[in-house]
């Protein structure tokens, strides 16, 4: 018998991908991908205004006309000669710097403790968020109620306890409306910067913490050499 030889089928060609079908596919950037929503809101709602505001303000742009640029000349009067421009500017800084530092090492250290096993800890963390997650304008009636000059609840706690003889002046001493303003931005600001630190703690590994205290490391130095960095 003579063999006869069947015709081989050409196999078919493996399909081709282009680089923006590799790029799709690929796990590297799916958190890009993911990302690429938020960005977009934030550049369009946040980065633009800001920018735009930015460049006008160094433009003579009026109402119905274009501008041109004329540099810095819109901020010479009142960076020189203008004494209220110049006093709230520093406290701005002061402000930022206060509150910023004030808030991370509270939030910190309320994040620490959250971290614990607590009792009712998912009750806790939900107390917690309360001051953020309560609408801007709720808080603002309520502070204002607070450091009222004559209706202040704190002033009249300290009345009743014999401590003050007259209501204090919150909002009326330059000093005390700045410390107020500060004050109002940490207590809305720790709870948000608590929960984020906390999520950043519960992805530190328990067992450094382990080999830590099995080397008989303190408390202060698992936190300085572990948990901070990490973090």
């Amino acid at each position: 018998m003579t063999a006869t030889a069947m015709p081989q089928k050409d196999r078919a060609a493996p399909p081709s991908y282009s680089a923006w079908d590799q790029l799709k596919t690929n796990r590297d950037w799916l958190g890009f991908w993911f990302m690429v929503p938020a960005a977009a809101i934030l550049l369009l709602f946040l980065a633009y205004p800001l920018t735009k505001g930015v460049w006008m303000s160094l433009t003579d742009v009026k109402i119905g006309r274009a501008g041109q640029f004329i540099g810095l000349e819109n901020y010479e009067e009142l960076i020189f000669y203008d004494k209220t421009f110049i006093s709230s500017t520093i406290f701005t800084i002061i402000y930022t710097a206060v509150a910023s530092l004030i808030k991370f090492v509270l939030g910190l250290y309320l994040a620490l403790l959250l971290n614990n096993n607590l009792p009712f800890k998912s009750l806790i963390r939900s107390i917690v968020l309360i001051p953020f997650i309560v609408p801007t304008v709720l808080s603002a009636i309520a502070f204002w109620w607070i450091f009222d000059s004559q209706f202040s609840i704190i002033s009249w706690v300290l009345k009743k306890a014999g401590l003050l003889s007259t209501n204090i002046n919150f909002l009326g001493d330059p000093l005390l409306a700045q410390a107020t303003v500060i004050f109002c931005n940490i207590w809305r600001g720790i709870p948000f910067i608590a929960i984020t630190l906390l999520a950043g703690l519960q992805t530190v590994s328990p067992s450094l913490y382990e080999a830590a205290t099995l080397d008989g490391a303190s408390k202060w130095q698992i936190f300085r050499h572990i948990t901070y960095p990490l973090l």
